[in-house]
């Protein structure tokens, strides 16, 4: 069968090995006599598939230990509301606007933060170029500052991380990677939050992918939910309530098929940037 090509926002397309071994399993997983929809996600059986998934994102994407992942739900779009929940405690936060996708999260920002300052912006470029970090506005203090690193409506990507400490800031950097996560190495020096849905490049829609950095866990505002509190969703291993358990299998999946791509010496998601 010729599949077609697939340019679209997502959800994208999945490996075809991907689909052809979550097929083969749809009714029976491993032996266990149920499909993985079935299972109850603190069985042993889900859990085997979640540490498993979980080991392999963090080998992948070089997580370093003082890091979390956490496997939620909500999409990119929800992380906008989620991320102030959690981090906006201390008061002011910083946006760099370079399209579409930053100029919702700084909107969406608003309704949860206490000071939000857009602190640099390519609109009166038309988004087709990035403000020079060396130029923006950083406040002092800010809670955190976040950046979308490839907004694929403009066609904007930041190629290197900002280095914050450079430029004076102790503010930790949150970045949405929803459309190129696993397309090319993460500088983890560098952030203290990265966001992404998986549709893009990890699986199918409704699971969303937190990568969080220790330090900055338990700081969420009264009002968050509790299935949204960073630190509650981590003390319980993306479990404190029903994970999308399809989408963290199919994810699953593809990270395996990640890791078995070559291009040259590399391998990986070193392979995919050397491929793309």
């Amino acid at each position: 069968m010729t599949r077609p090509y697939n340019f679209s926002a997502g959800p994208a397309a999945i490996p075809n090995e991907v689909l052809e071994q979550a097929a083969a399993e749809m009714l029976d997983w491993n032996g266990s006599g149920m499909g993985v929809m079935e299972m109850s996600h603190r069985g042993k059986e889900f859990l085997s598939i979640y540490e498993q998934a979980e080991a392999d994102l963090r080998e992948l994407l070089a997580v370093p230990a003082n890091f979390k992942i956490l496997f939620m739900q909500g999409g990119g779009l929800a992380e906008n509301a989620i991320v102030p929940m959690n981090l906006s405690r201390a008061g002011a936060v910083d946006f760099v606007v370079t399209g579409s996708w930053s100029q919702k999260s700084q909107k969406e920002a608003r309704k949860y933060a206490s000071e939000v300052n857009v602190i640099a912006s390519g609109e009166d470029a038309g988004f087709t170029t990035l403000p020079d970090p060396a130029a923006w506005k950083i406040s002092r203090g800010a809670s955190y500052l976040h950046i979308c690193s490839n907004e694929t409506i403009n066609g904007i990507e930041f190629h290197q991380l900002p280095d914050l400490k450079a430029l004076g800031s102790d503010a930790p950097l949150v970045i949405d990677f929803s459309s190129h996560v696993a397309s090319r190495p993460v500088d983890w020096s560098r952030v203290g939050l990265a966001f992404g849905g998986a549709q893009k490049n990890l699986g199918p829609a409704g699971l969303t992918l937190v990568v969080v950095r220790e330090d900055l866990l338990g700081h969420a505002l009264p009002s968050c939910p509790s299935a949204f509190d960073y630190k509650t969703v981590a003390d319980n291993q993306s479990m404190y309530n029903t994970p999308p358990t399809w989408g963290i299998y199919v994810a699953g999946l593809t990270f395996q098929w990640l890791k078995r791509q070559r291009e040259g010496s590399h391998s990986g998601v070193a392979a995919m940037e050397q491929r793309n």
